[in-house]
């Protein structure tokens, strides 16, 4: 059945949509802020589900070539930290897994995204200046991803 109508597109949007500032991510890093994991879902003002890509491959069967759906591939996380400046310096102590939950209105999870096996491999500049005011640090985190999962949980 088509979707005619602005009335039949709006009774599709369960919860009012997913919005895009209604999220927190957990990065369970060991020993980061002194074991205060929920401090990461405080200083993560920002982070993009990553893209995946199913990669095909051809089976040839007499003079035709049949396609197959090939394995997927994960694109890195990217973070954005605001800058409380703490940090590790053992890389071990890096290698982690990180949750990131979509929130409702009623900051109920909606969906949940586990990355698996993550690590930094990108850490964008920090701006100085004597012209900054009103204003707190932050940087952006790009983190390689072995693989991730999700779900919905309501």
């Amino acid at each position: 059945m088509a979707i005619l109508g602005i009335d039949d597109f709006k009774s599709k949007l369960t919860g009012g949509g997913a919005r895009p500032n209604l999220f927190k991510a957990t990065c369970n890093f060991p020993g980061f802020a002194q074991g205060d994991v929920e401090l990461t879902s405080f200083l993560c003002k920002g982070v993009s589900i990553p893209a995946s890509t199913i990669g095909s491959f051809e089976v040839p069967f007499r003079g035709r070539k049949l396609n197959i759906a090939g394995d997927r591939t994960f694109a890195p996380i990217s973070l954005t930290i605001i800058n409380e400046n703490t940090g590790l310096v053992d890389m071990n102590d890096y290698t982690a897994d990180i949750v990131v939950e979509q929130l409702d209105k009623a900051g109920e999870v909606t969906k949940k995204y586990d990355f698996r096996g993550c690590w930094p491999t990108s850490l964008a500049e920090i701006a100085l200046s004597y012209d900054s005011s009103d204003a707190i640090e932050e940087f952006t985190v790009e983190l390689q991803v072995q693989y991730w999962e999700s779900d919905t949980t309501s």
